[in-house]
């Protein structure tokens, strides 16, 4: 049985599969373009929408998306997630609805309690204009019935940060100054009406112009594609797509960790507060929400992303990096420009599928071993996973652990709450590890299969990794080459 979610992955990907197969054989030119529209949505009767012109429509905008442009009606925004105006017009505008529930009484307790005269008879129950209503909830509360029920719509309802609001035509707006870029109203669409911007088609340029394209594995990955598709399994993968090499990013764990908890003894031994820098949905919910904070609370070693872009760049001068993983973050994460050597592009899972699709690469079992990370840089991609990390790292230089306090933050309510009581100064605890995906990345909004199943495959992949200890791993590789500073210094 196909789930309305898998069929608009499937309708997604397929743009972005096809745009793909365009740019390999290049012919990603406007005539193209267009042919590709009609060959997706042929006519003359609609498949998804109420006719051809706006399915058509919905696919141009879908187009400029997986090509990194802006919808056309949004050419100036900087924000990664968009929304898809053609298709943000299926969700009922009124956040307040009267249910056949309503037994149009004689007492009228919803009219009476309403100060905005959004409340008027109708033929066969009560009405309210969304024009008027103001969203207080009073006419819920009255009703004896309970027959007024709270439409909230599940993009707004996954914001943790209240980024959407609405406009007069009930389009879905996205505030940018708020926006923490973490994806998750992207899935919670019912109509498939906000996406991301997609960087394939630059890859692609850039593998075929015989510039040395680097891919970075997140350490979500294992497990994503199944118990047998090993980090070796995937690194064979990419070669045959095109990629000169891939490294696991669990290895930049293993450094971030390592200079992390430096960080951490010395705002210990100091008594200031500190948190982790991971997590790019939560290092923007610090920057735009809690900026005291982000200034004075926030670790200053980079992701594990950054580290290993950073590494590669300092000993494969020139070279291309490229993130995979679950996170939508990320990609802006990738675009901050204050920070150097980052990432150049970031792929989600189903980007990378898209892309392989359209080479005809699969994954499969392979003989051969790859590991370049610890157990404990593998594990970054669990809720919890960072902080013991860094802890292993401080226990690996002797150091006494017993009485550190750990919050473990994961959800964006969760990193609210935790960055909250920081801010009033009230956290009882030293140190915020904040995952904005519950579960911490392997939950992430772009992951491939349920968490239960990657979890599942991820302990039995796991289990195969060496013992090796963080400090004794990281002597294996030049740090001094390069920076783990936020601001680049060595």
């Amino acid at each position: 049985m196909v789930t309305n979610d898998e069929s608009m992955n499937r309708f997604k990907h397929n743009i972005m599969e096809q745009v793909c197969r365009l740019e390999w054989e290049g012919n990603n030119d406007p005539e193209h373009i267009e042919q590709l529209i009609m060959d997706i949505i042929p006519g003359p009767k609609p498949t998804y929408r109420c006719c051809v012109y706006k399915e058509r429509e919905i696919v141009r905008q879908r187009i400029r998306l997986a090509m990194a442009k802006n919808p056309s009606y949004n050419p100036d925004s900087n924000n990664i997630v968009q929304v898809i105006d053609p298709a943000c017009d299926e969700c009922p505008i009124a956040a307040y609805s009267v249910t056949d529930n309503c037994r149009f009484c004689m007492g009228k307790a919803c009219l009476n309690s309403c100060k905005f005269g959004a409340i008027s008879p109708g033929d066969t129950h009560m009405h309210i204009d969304p024009a008027k209503c103001k969203e207080c909830g009073m006419c819920a509360n009255a009703c004896p019935y309970n027959a007024i029920v709270h439409l909230e719509r599940p993009c707004k309802k996954a914001c943790p940060v209240g980024a959407i609001t609405y406009d007069e035509y009930g389009y879905c707006k996205i505030d940018e100054d708020k926006c923490i870029q973490c994806g998750h109203c992207i899935h919670s669409c019912p109509f498939a009406a906000i996406g991301s911007k997609t960087f394939l088609v630059d890859i692609i340029k850039d593998i075929k112009a015989g510039k040395e394209v680097i891919a970075m594995c997140a350490p979500a990955t294992e497990g994503q594609f199944g118990d047998d598709i090993s980090m070796a399994s995937i690194k064979e993968g990419l070669k045959r797509l095109g990629f000169a090499d891939m490294v696991e990013v669990g290895l930049g764990g293993d450094m971030t960790a390592a200079y992390e908890s430096a960080e951490w003894a010395e705002a210990y031994r100091e008594g200031r507060k500190m948190t982790t820098s991971c997590c790019p949905a939560f290092i923007n919910m610090l920057k735009k929400h809690f900026p005291d904070q982000y200034r004075d609370n926030m670790s200053t070693t980079v992701s594990p992303m950054c580290a290993i872009s950073r590494y590669l760049k300092a000993t494969r001068p020139g070279c291309i990096t490229v993130f995979i993983g679950p996170c939508i973050a990320k990609k802006s994460e990738a675009q901050d420009k204050t920070v150097s050597g980052n990432a150049d592009y970031v792929v989600t899972y189903g980007e990378l599928r898209a892309l392989m699709r359209s080479k005809d690469v699969k994954f499969g079992p392979v003989s051969n071993e790859y590991q370049e990370s610890s157990i404990w840089g593998k594990r970054f991609a669990t809720s919890g996973g960072v902080a013991d990390a860094v802890i292993e790292c401080m226990k690996e230089r002797g150091e006494d652990t017993s009485g550190l306090k750990l919050h473990r933050a994961a959800g964006g309510n969760e990193c609210k709450k935790a960055l909250t009581l920081l801010k009033v100064g009230k956290l009882p605890e030293d140190f915020i590890e904040g995952m904005v995906c519950p579960g911490g990345c392997v939950g992430g909004p772009s992951r491939h299969r349920h968490i239960t199943e990657i979890n599942k495959a991820r302990e039995n992949l796991l289990s195969k990794a060496d013992d090796r200890k963080v400090l004794e791993n990281l002597k294996n590789y030049p740090m001094d080459k390069f920076s783990m500073h936020r601001d680049g210094r060595l």
